[in-house]
């Protein structure tokens, strides 16, 4: 195992990077830990609210991944600066993803139905970090021979039709395929074959006309979201937490019917 690692991490470079992901995981995961305690009222931990101010984990993320980002930039690949930059680096980028929802909406949505996208983003996320420590590489260039990397011409081509599959991936609303597809470009093909997301601009533009590519593309769209839909929401809520359910109207007083 130590000699696997060794000539799978530490000798092409790829230490940081490991350490990076290890440590943003690891983060994501206390984090959720804690946040779950805080809100279940066990526990010593408490939320951060000086001065009646609420401070959200994502302002320390913030600051850890600016100091750590820059820090791995300035160190290089090799060294102990460079490990201690992507730890730091990583933990960073866990505080600042589990509010990413926040992020997105300007709102604390943290246990609410939108604030899974936080844990969709982080899933996403390490699983395009894993993918590129187990050496792929952006838009497919090392499935490359040394003779077609010699060649200019073939080079241009190659990234030039792989960033277009995955381009045309997300315009079809397919943003899973086309982000993973940066580094496994055949998944890029396929999310740009398929029909688009009824909701996505490509059937806005494309489908407007059509609508029978419409119709079998609102059919799909619901027979995948109800196929994925509930064991997606049950590893959200294993790894995140389940979001707070909306609270119902208050029942009328029987006596009152018909009352405005």
């Amino acid at each position: 195992m130590g000699h696997w690692f060794y000539r799978n991490i530490v000798e092409p470079g790829k230490l940081p990077m490991f350490l990076a992901l290890v440590s943003f995981v690891l983060t994501f995961l206390l984090t959720r830990m804690i946040t779950r305690m805080i809100r279940a009222g066990k526990g010593p931990f408490r939320n951060v609210s000086p001065g009646g101010l609420h401070i959200h984990h994502v302002v320390p993320g913030v600051v850890l991944t600016v100091i750590g980002g820059f820090g791995a930039v300035g160190s290089g690949q090799y060294g102990v600066a460079s490990a201690i930059c992507a730890v730091i680096f990583g933990i960073g980028v866990g505080l600042v993803l589990d509010e990413f929802a926040l992020i997105l909406h300007l709102d604390d949505v943290y246990w609410t139905e939108q604030g899974r996208q936080s844990v969709e983003v982080v899933v996403l996320a390490a699983a395009l970090a894993l993918l590129f420590l187990s050496g792929s590489s952006p838009l497919g260039v090392d499935g490359l021979t040394p003779d077609e990397r010699q060649n200019r011409a073939s080079l241009l081509l190659t990234v030039a039709a792989n960033f277009l599959f995955v381009l045309i991936a997300l315009v079809k609303g397919k943003a899973r395929l086309g982000l993973i597809g940066v580094l496994v470009p055949f998944v890029a093909l396929v999310g740009a074959v398929r029909l688009a997301r009824p909701d996505s601009l490509w059937a806005r533009r494309f489908y407007r006309n059509r609508p029978k590519a419409r119709a079998r593309s609102a059919v799909r769209a619901e027979r995948h979201d109800r196929r994925w839909e509930r064991p997606r929401r049950a590893f959200q809520d294993l790894i995140g937490g389940a979001p707070d359910r909306p609270a119902l109207p208050p029942e009328r007083d029987p006596s009152d019917r018909g009352q405005p």
